[in-house]
């Protein structure tokens, strides 16, 4: 199960698109968080310069259009948490890196953090407004927020994972606070974000929150309120570690060491959690192991009837696809496999030249950008005081060149030239995926048809062997 918000990252007051964006990717790839930063990828971007590249796509994009607009949108994030024990860190980084391929339909770059640090596994999910292709930018409605759940529940049970159940007209989720993105949880998140910042003290954290467009009311209680908000939060009803107090302790650097004994005691019960709930089950009963665990007839009685069940579906099954002999099925059910796999290896061949595409467009741009400055520092004979002042510049350009050599490029293409290629790929993916869908389907109908047919034929098989066996006791 995963509820999903999504939220618009805006220009904070009094400090540049530059640091906005490094502040925010700083803070999802936090390398307490996300396990020395093992649990980060990226599509579409490095995830080590991912701010850098965010910036130069903006830029391209003005470049471009010429559109400045008031209020603008740096970049989006998604926040996606899973239930308590219902996942690991590996599968829900996969689940987050589907969910925001499937939504941003591969046209916008991205970064998945998948943070450990609290009871719930959750995903800091940071896409750039702009395209890949710096000509448009991500498009917010009124009920996109529906169509990302959506997205995320299809990912979910496409794991075999619980999705959110509908609510019914006035239910509230207050029985699921881990669901809850309330303002408390956006409150918390922008004081570990003022905290990354190395305030000098309580006062200086203020004066931070107040840059991220929060209203702080100071005296015996100090209270925050944002923009959407119509009353004042106090501190000390954020909970342990947002306390004033508690607050005033991690700047202060002395809430390290009772912080590091709470995670490794959330870790244990997470991993008990897990453990339990990655327990194996059969898709068929297996009547003799359940009679031996004492069930009694009741239950014999049942699994029969269950068993029955399943070889009907698959009886009915091979009736409509006009399957009359067991060699047929096995050879229908390995070509559908065969199928699938192979739409999904092109599906990835093309995942991967839009990745290069994008890296390689991401390059030229930095590599033109940043050419003047190069150029000047090989006049200059390599002189280190140039290097000093442009050290930034030089980087970026030789990195560019880097990517070149990666992929073999001797004569730089245009721009245009690539987005177009990069349309063309993306819409044979998308045709593709449309068939990866049916191919998918098809093969998992025929492989449950087949071991249900397997299971009965065995059981059949088995009872036979029984009958054989007492036919010549008998005769004897």
């Amino acid at each position: 199960m995963a509820a999903t918000r999504l939220i618009a990252m805006h220009q904070n007051k009094g400090r540049s698109i530059a640091r906005c964006l490094k502040d925010r990717t700083d803070y999802a790839k936090n390398d307490e968080k996300t396990e020395n930063g093992a649990l980060v990828t990226a599509y579409a971007c490095d995830k080590e310069t991912v701010d850098q590249e965010f910036l130069l796509a903006k830029q391209e994009y003005l470049r471009i259009t010429g559109r400045k607009p008031k209020g603008d949108i740096l970049a989006y994030q998604i926040r996606q948490s899973f239930l308590p024990g219902e996942i690991t860190p590996e599968e829900a980084n996969k689940v987050g890196y589907e969910t925001a391929l499937r939504f941003t339909k591969g046209s916008h770059a991205f970064i998945v953090a998948t943070h450990t640090d609290r009871a719930h596994i959750h995903n800091h999910i940071i896409f750039n407004a702009v395209n890949l292709s710096c000509d448009r930018k991500f498009r917010d409605s009124w009920f996109i927020a529906l169509a990302l759940q959506k997205v995320s529940d299809v990912v979910c049970l496409e794991h075999a994972l619980s999705v959110i159940e509908p609510r019914k007209p006035g239910e509230r989720d207050n029985h699921n606070p881990y669901l809850r993105d309330s303002f408390r949880n956006r409150l918390r998140e922008a004081i570990d974000l003022a905290l990354a910042n190395d305030p000098k003290d309580f006062q200086d954290l203020l004066i931070a929150l107040e840059q991220q467009r929060y209203e702080i009311k100071r005296g015996k209680h100090p209270a925050v309120r944002g923009d959407d908000q119509k009353r004042f939060i106090r501190f000390r009803s954020l909970g342990e570690g947002y306390t004033e107090e508690d607050i005033r302790k991690r700047i202060a650097g002395e809430w390290e060491i009772a912080e590091t004994e709470r995670r490794q005691n959330t870790r244990r019960r997470k991993g008990k959690r897990v453990a339990q709930a990655s327990r194996p089950f059969d898709l068929l009963v297996d009547i003799n192991r359940k009679m031996a665990e004492g069930k009694g007839k009741g239950y014999e009685h049942w699994a029969k009837i269950y068993n029955a069940k399943q070889v009907s579906k698959a009886l009915l099954f091979l009736q409509e696809h006009g399957i009359r002999d067991y060699g047929d099925l096995e050879k229908k059910t390995a070509d559908s496999t065969g199928q699938f796999h192979a739409l999904s290896d092109a599906i990835k061949e093309r995942e991967q030249r839009l990745t290069e595409i994008a890296e390689l467009k991401n390059a030229i741009i930095r590599y033109v950008k940043t050419n003047d400055v190069y150029q000047n520092y090989r006049k200059s004979g390599y002189s280190k005081k140039f290097l000093e002042a442009h050290r930034e510049e030089i980087t970026v350009h030789k990195a560019a060149k880097m990517t070149f050599d990666k992929q073999r490029i001797s004569k730089l293409p245009k721009v245009r030239e690539l987005s177009e290629e990069y349309g063309a790929i993306l819409a044979e993916k998308r045709k593709l995926y449309e068939q990866y869908k049916a191919a998918k389907k098809g093969m998992m109908d025929y492989q449950i048809a087949k071991q249900d047919i397997d299971h009965f034929l065995k059981v059949d098989e088995a009872q036979h062997s029984r009958e054989q066996k007492e036919k010549r006791t008998q005769s004897r």
